[in-house]
């Protein structure tokens, strides 16, 4: 993983419940491990991805429902038996795994009540819809590249510092306003639907509004 902050101690607080109104904006993951005196425990990371208070995007670890700790992202917890490593893009997470020292490592499971809870429900209930709701999502991204990438090149070598040293690009085509708002939004979903299955390809995902933290 990219460099970890700082991970501060927690101060109790019970795990807020989730809300219906929070899917867009709030990750919920858990974890069940046996604890070191082979009791059962139950692990969960809270992420509110619009920020805390002060606009930062902050990973929150509770122990049976408890707050343990907390980080900026990425976030590396240590927990039984390995550590948890939290990831996000702008979208959503990329990344919540519980990873052992031998290097396995598996993802954590979606609240059923939050977004991704609900699309791994789909994914469980009707894999062939799953499958292909995926597959769509994959070729917006790509068509988004496509069409995206030189026209944002064309735009990027008007600039009078870059023309003057690199020359200018025209575009061999140029969407109409209304196409390429249609293609923003739809990139978007995409991009939203693949980071509820903690989906991440540098090239796809990192594109034109990728961005990762």
């Amino acid at each position: 993983m990219a460099h970890t902050q700082t991970v501060r101690p927690g101060d109790g607080h019970a795990l807020p419940p989730y809300r219906w109104w929070q899917m867009l904006l709030r990750s919920l993951f858990h974890l069940h491990v046996t604890g070191e005196d082979g009791a059962p425990q139950t692990w969960s990371v809270d992420v509110r991805l619009g920020g805390d208070e002060d606009g930062e995007v902050r990973a929150q670890l509770y122990r049976d429902g408890l707050h343990y700790s907390g980080s900026t992202l990425p976030a590396v917890f240590a927990v039984p038996g390995g550590t948890i490593q939290v990831a996000a893009t702008g979208f959503g997470l990329r990344r919540a795994h519980y990873v052992t020292p031998d290097g396995s490592e598996r993802q954590l499971v979606p609240d059923p009540a939050s977004a991704e809870g609900r699309r791994a429900h789909l994914d469980r209930t009707d894999p062939a819809l799953s499958r292909a709701v995926g597959i769509a999502s994959a070729t917006v991204l790509v068509v988004a590249l496509v069409l995206g990438v030189p026209q944002l090149v064309e735009q990027i070598t008007q600039i009078p510092p870059v023309a003057d040293s690199i020359g200018t690009y025209s575009c061999p085509f140029r969407l109409p306003a209304w196409a390429n708002t249609a293609l923003v939004l739809a990139t978007l979903a995409a991009s939203t639907e693949r980071a509820l299955r903690l989906r991440y390809n540098r090239f796809l995902d990192g594109g034109l509004f990728g961005g990762e933290e």
